[in-house]
């Protein structure tokens, strides 16, 4: 885990990736911060992911993080950490 907080009484955990390029090794990373918040922890988890991976198409990252699967997951960027952690 890259990321563990306790903020207003919840436990958060998290993966954080920053994604340089797409495939190989980065397609591993990125299933990483996905085994996180697929896990059965009894916490908030979030994939905390900056890079290439936000770039439309139909890359592999890409639709993986906006697959039906992921889509309310709460995947997003360092950017968006802090207002996430206070709409908790």
């Amino acid at each position: 885990l890259d990321f563990v907080a306790r903020f207003n009484g919840k436990y958060v955990i998290g993966e954080a990736k920053f994604l340089t390029d797409r495939g190989g090794h980065q397609n591993a990373q990125l299933n990483d911060a996905l085994a996180t918040i697929s896990s059965d922890a009894n916490a908030v988890k979030v994939a905390i992911l900056d890079g290439v991976c936000y770039i439309g198409g139909k890359n592999k990252m890409y639709t993986t993080i906006t697959s039906e699967r992921y889509r309310d997951c709460n995947i997003m960027s360092a950017l968006m950490l802090r207002n996430f952690l206070y709409t908790l």
